[in-house]
């Protein structure tokens, strides 16, 4: 035997633990079991011996308290009886990696579920990394092609980026998550759709994304209707796929649909361990796994990831809990408006409430101009419309109304984006350029 292969087997022998234990169901309260009798670190993953005539359930320990061990199932807990033996089976969640995953999709514990080869055989990677070093980030100063008109040239983001799209529900951002996935300049898309609606995700793989988007990209699927322990692990697990592509030197665009679930589930998951309920029910822990997750994401030392957190905003309220806490971590946020949705205007940015706050170190200084020029032309029709729109306004008593008046038409064709389109931001500058030349001749 070599001697590097003897060295690998004595790690696996120091690394066994020869006493097995075993702890017995106690109770059984909501989605948290009770377990006695067995001591196991928090995140390990347990199997429940449901019996003969059942499978086993497997479940991850998120809490304990007076000598008994709580677990959450990362699925159904049909079966499960007082009594039944619970057993560790690993310590920590590991997750296949590698670029034969492109073109699949995965569940939260990263098991192929399009019916494709299996992916025992791949390099795993573990779950929980830490983000990189502060002072090891490389810096962002060069912009990334989004393939969005709207966000290319007035909302510029930074290769390396992370930006928020925040949304009430219906308002088009699995459409232009879409439009990300399939016109972004990126070597890889990883993405992750947590708490979708089992009906829109075949949707979105065929229809949104399409072949040529999912050929570059890995997808990690958990529907609303699976338990709250496998939605967090859903997160977790894109987010440690698209490490492990960035530690390749692969460029990546992350895209998450949506944290907002992600965050009602450790809401679950913190609730039924014991934690205090604090703003609107979420405890203390939600708010600190929140930068935990995002923080990963951005520039590592080798490559960058940037990447597109949508959040859902409950009655297109932009001031709740978890879209004020993820607003107040990101690099910016992309604003859907659900009154230019109803205009028929796609895709439906809201370009004045939306902020980049790497824009300006990254465009030029007269593409930024222009930029600022049409905003505030949007700010003029915003601030005049009700006035406008009851013919109370005497053309000629404020000339950037009057150049955003005649621009309005102009303004609306540059802003919108055919689904299929894709845009080049070079052309976009030189259209916005021209766009307001017209308006201050």
């Amino acid at each position: 035997m070599s001697e590097l292969a003897w060295d690998a087997c004595r790690r696996r022998v120091l690394a066994c633990d020869p006493v097995r234990q075993v702890g017995r169901v106690t109770g059984l309260v909501g989605m948290t079991i009770e377990v006695r009798g067995l001591s196991t670190p928090l995140g390990s993953i347990c199997r429940v011996e449901a019996g003969r005539q059942r499978p086993p359930v497997f479940c991850e320990a998120v809490g304990f308290h007076s000598g008994r061990l709580l677990l959450m199932p990362y699925g159904s807990m049909q079966g499960i009886a007082p009594g039944q033996a619970v057993v560790p089976v690993a310590s920590l969640l590991t997750v296949p990696t590698g670029a034969r995953l492109l073109g699949r999709v995965l569940n939260g514990l990263g098991e192929a579920i399009d019916g494709g080869p299996p992916l025992h055989h791949l390099p795993r990677r573990r779950l929980g990394q830490a983000a990189p070093s502060a002072l090891h980030r490389r810096r962002s100063t060069d912009a990334l092609t989004t393939g969005v008109r709207a966000i290319d040239t007035v909302v510029t983001v930074a290769r390396g980026q992370r930006m928020g799209i925040f949304a009430g529900s219906g308002v088009g951002k699995s459409v232009l998550l879409g439009m990300l996935a399939r016109g972004a300049g990126v070597d890889v898309n990883v993405l992750a759709l947590i708490g979708e609606r089992g009906r829109e995700v075949r949707e979105f793989i065929e229809r949104d994304l399409g072949p040529d988007g999912l050929a570059r990209s890995v997808v990690v699927v958990v529907t609303s209707d699976e338990s709250a322990v496998m939605r967090a692990k859903g997160a977790e697990t894109a987010m440690t796929i698209a490490e492990s592509f960035r530690e390749a030197d692969r460029e990546v665009l992350f895209l998450m649909d949506s944290i907002t679930r992600y965050a009602m589930a450790l809401r679950e998951i913190g609730l039924a361990a014991g934690e205090p309920p604090t703003t609107k029910g979420y405890p203390p822990s939600v708010f600190a796994a929140l930068p935990r997750l995002c923080e990963r994401a951005g520039w590592s030392a080798v490559n960058a990831m940037t990447a597109f957190f949508t959040v859902l905003i409950e009655g297109d309220d932009i001031n709740d809990p978890i879209g004020d806490a993820v607003r107040s971590i990101l690099d910016g946020h992309v604003m859907l408006s659900r009154d230019l949705a109803r205009e028929g205007h796609y895709p439906a940015i809201d370009v004045l409430g939306s902020v980049s706050r790497l824009r300006n170190e990254i465009i030029a200084p007269a593409d930024r101009a222009a930029g600022d020029r049409l905003l505030r032309w949007l700010k003029a029709l915003e601030n005049n419309r009700d006035l406008v729109a009851i013919g109370a306004y005497a053309p000629g008593s404020d000339p950037l109304l009057d150049a955003a008046l005649a621009q309005r038409p102009a303004i609306r064709t540059f802003l919108t984006q055919g689904v299929d389109e894709r845009h080049d931001p070079r052309a976009g500058f030189a259209a916005l350029a021209q766009l307001v030349a017209q308006g201050e001749a």
